[in-house]
Order: C-alpha cells, then structure tokens, then sequence
C-alpha cells in the first residue's frame, strides 16, 4: 500500500492590508494636530499600511517632497497592531507602542505627543 501524505494549507484571506482599512486611516488622518494642511498617502504594504506626508517643516526633505511618516503593521497570530515610526537620521523604522485597536493607533498617530511622526 501506498501511504499519501497530507499537507494542510493554509486557506482564508491575509487581513491587511485590505481597502476598507486603508480607507479608514486615511479618515481618521484628517483630525492630526500637525500639518492639517497636507494631504498624506496611505499606501498597502504587506501585513500592513505606509503613511507618508509631504515635508512642509523642511526638517527631513528641504525640497518638501513625500517623507515616510508612519507604519502600521498587524499580527495576524496575536491580533495586535504595531505602529513604527522612521528615523530619518538612520533611514530605519523604530518601533512606538502597540494597540489591540486600529483606532487607538490611529488617535496616538494624530495626537503624536512627542513629535516623532509628523516632523
């Protein structure tokens, strides 16, 4: 006899990103308390979002042009959202905080306390 080996595969749909999502971040953007004045892009990355922002501060960009301003990455094992912002000096992402919501993280990203995200 002939033994037949079973493979399981994953099936199901990856979570993020997704456009629902992607849609509401880019809505919840528009309550920042920083550069209400420019219009940042939510892009899809795999397992999450890339938001970038033109450069109005001329901190990062002297030209103004698209800086990177945040990732958002979900966990599809824990169901935990990380939220990165970039250090521009290095050219790295850094980890910020996690949040069992994506509204928590976006809230955090609009208030940005400490001015890491919207330089």
């Amino acid at each position: 006899m002939t033994a037949a080996l079973m493979r399981k595969v994953k099936t199901g749909l990856v979570p993020h990103p997704n456009e629902l999502d992607r849609m509401r971040i880019e809505r919840g953007l528009s309550s920042r308390k920083r550069y209400l004045y420019v219009s940042p892009n939510v892009t899809p990355v795999r397992g999450g979002y890339l938001i970038e922002s033109p450069c109005c501060s001329r901190n990062i960009d002297q030209d103004g042009g698209l800086i990177d301003v945040a990732l958002i990455l979900y966990d599809t094992v824990s169901g935990i959202w990380k939220l990165f912002c970039k250090n521009h000096a290095q050219g790295i992402w850094e980890f910020y905080s996690l949040y069992h919501h994506l509204t928590s993280a976006i809230d955090e990203l609009n208030a940005d306390p400490e001015r890491l995200f919207w330089q």
